[in-house]
């Protein structure tokens, strides 16, 4: 019979399933992953250092240091990083202990575990990942870094917007910091 038999199962091709089964994005959502990977560390490999890439890279072995890329950082799930990426796009899918930066689009996909903080226009962020830090959704400038504790001081004091614990609040002051003179 030739709907059961064997003579079926060879002509059927992986191409004839529908592409939402292929792949690990939603339908319709703009899939990250399509640039050509130029760059690959594989499972077993460890670097030490700064790493800086022309094109898009793909990790799946121990990174520790700074990331740079001017397309995508693709982090496999097998990949641990304690490193600070800086990238058009980040797909993370490993362990990261560390800063992202991206200009386009940070995604994070089960089972990810980050620790740190995410500067991007774009986050998505799957059920089942772990993500421990802040988040800033404003544009990431091109040459953008991590921002430092000074640098937050400085923004405060250039805006003369003095904040206080709650404990340490003079009498009178209300939590909102108005734009006052």
């Amino acid at each position: 019979m030739a709907l059961f038999g064997k003579d079926d199962k060879s002509q059927r091709s992986e191409d004839a399933r529908p592409a939402f089964i292929n792949s690990p994005v939603l339908p319709g959502e703009p899939t990250p992953a399509e640039p050509t990977v130029q760059a690959h560390l594989g499972k077993g490999s460890r670097v030490e250092g700064k790493l800086s890439f022309e094109g898009s890279v793909r990790i799946d072995g121990q990174v520790d240091g700074e990331i740079q890329a001017q397309e995508a950082v693709i982090i496999g799930e097998s990949a641990v990083l304690n490193a600070q990426i800086s990238a058009g796009t980040v797909i993370l899918t490993g362990k990261l202990t560390g800063d992202v930066v991206a200009r386009k689009r940070v995604e994070l996909r089960a089972p990810a575990r980050l620790l740190g903080n995410i500067t991007t226009p774009c986050l998505v962020i799957h059920e089942g990942v772990v993500f421990e830090g802040r988040c800033s959704m404003g544009s990431a400038p091109a040459d953008a870094k991590p921002a430092t504790t000074t640098a937050s001081v400085a923004a405060v004091e250039r805006a003369k917007v003095a904040q206080f614990p709650r404990d340490e609040r003079p009498a009178g002051v209300s939590s909102s910091a108005g734009g006052g003179k």
